[in-house]
């Protein structure tokens, strides 16, 4: 399995926590778009917008599937855009939540 550090944006936008995060799994929830670059130079933006993920995540999640699996052999490499907005509200609300559980105990 390859671990992959965050890029360089994702990290700027919060380098307490991403920097220290190494990436082997991308949940659907926290992804934006997912962009193709082919050997032929092709590129791919695929727009995963709030509603698709709310939705239907199986369905996003088997597409990608499919894609690397159809075109594997043709794609140069896949970056995955995530919402980095959204993973510092979740963080940050599970941690206000787990420490306020501790103040309690």
């Amino acid at each position: 399995m390859t671990v992959k550090k965050l890029n360089k944006e994702v990290i700027d936008s919060w380098p307490e926590v991403f920097e220290e995060v190494n990436l082997n799994v991308v949940p659907i929830k926290y992804l934006c778009s997912v962009h193709v670059k082919f050997k032929d130079k092709r590129v791919w933006d695929i727009n995963v917008g709030p509603k698709s993920r709310d939705e239907n995540w199986q369905t996003i999640e088997r597409n990608i599937h499919e894609l690397i699996l159809n075109y594997k052999r043709h794609i140069d490499s896949i970056d995955f855009k995530l919402d980095t907005d959204k993973i510092k509200r979740d963080i940050t609300k599970q941690t206000n939540k787990f420490l306020r559980k501790q103040r309690l105990a």
